[in-house]
């Protein structure tokens, strides 16, 4: 599952334009990437949504399992909980669409016992409220205590089985970056890119850019310079 309900009020004012799961990075919408990892690794696929619904209801059609939230987003545990019958008994592996990240979910799979839930972080194998998580592995006993309503995940299952010490842990070195963020968004495309400039297809730059990030469509008149900037449509982010 990918996780794509998010308001994304952090990453506004570019969230006021599109929604976070479809903001490109390297010319990818985040979701893709997100479906992209998932797709390596499992057969069935499903994305919950509710704010941004129909656009990305519009990008998403007939390539997954849709899973609308209403008449509120359920979080990171009710999402789950709300595909329980999706599932049929299954585990579930959860990622959230708004991460960049070059590291795959085998690591994650290899080895694991059905058993315990297991999570894989960006760097050390432990869990903080500041990790950068890349993804959830929930076996079907977990996702059975589930329920539809507001809930996550960190305070239903990772932090109990945490302090309990039956939380299995997976440390990747990977480049992770949280794109909830006009900063994080901007250094996910500069590390997606090597650190040149992303301009997306049919924008047009007439200007200087540098370090920064075009979408598709978007113009850069003669005369301007950006630098470490977001043009999205006629909208400019200067990220400092």
């Amino acid at each position: 599952m990918a996780l794509a309900a998010g308001a994304g009020s952090r990453l506004r004012p570019l969230t006021l334009l599109r929604p976070k799961p479809l903001c490109p990075v390297g010319g990818v919408p985040l979701v893709d990437h997100a479906l992209e990892r998932l797709s390596a690794v499992v057969d069935d696929i499903a994305v919950n949504v509710h704010h941004g619904r129909r656009s990305l209801a519009s990008h998403l059609d007939g390539r997954v399992h849709l899973s609308v939230e209403e008449p509120e987003a359920l979080g990171t545990a009710g999402a789950l909980g709300q595909l329980r019958s999706w599932l049929d008994g299954r585990a579930a592996l959860v990622v959230n669409a708004d991460t960049w990240t070059r590291a795959t979910l085998d690591s994650l799979l290899v080895g694991w016992d059905g058993v315990r839930p297991r999570i894989l972080v960006a760097g050390p194998p432990e869990l903080t409220p500041r990790v950068t998580l890349l993804g959830t592995l929930l076996p079907a006993t977990v996702v059975a205590g589930l329920t539809a309503e507001p809930s996550g995940l960190y305070e239903r299952c990772l932090r109990p089985y945490a302090a309990r010490g039956e939380l299995d842990v997976v440390g990747v070195d990977a480049p992770a970056i949280d794109c909830g963020t006009p900063r994080g968004y901007l250094d996910a495309n500069l590390a997606a890119s090597g650190g040149r400039s992303v301009v997306g297809e049919g924008a047009v730059v007439e200007g200087t850019i540098d370090r920064c990030v075009v979408w598709p469509g978007a113009r850069v008149a003669a005369g301007e310079r950006l630098v470490e900037a977001i043009r999205a449509d006629r909208l400019t982010v200067l990220v400092r």
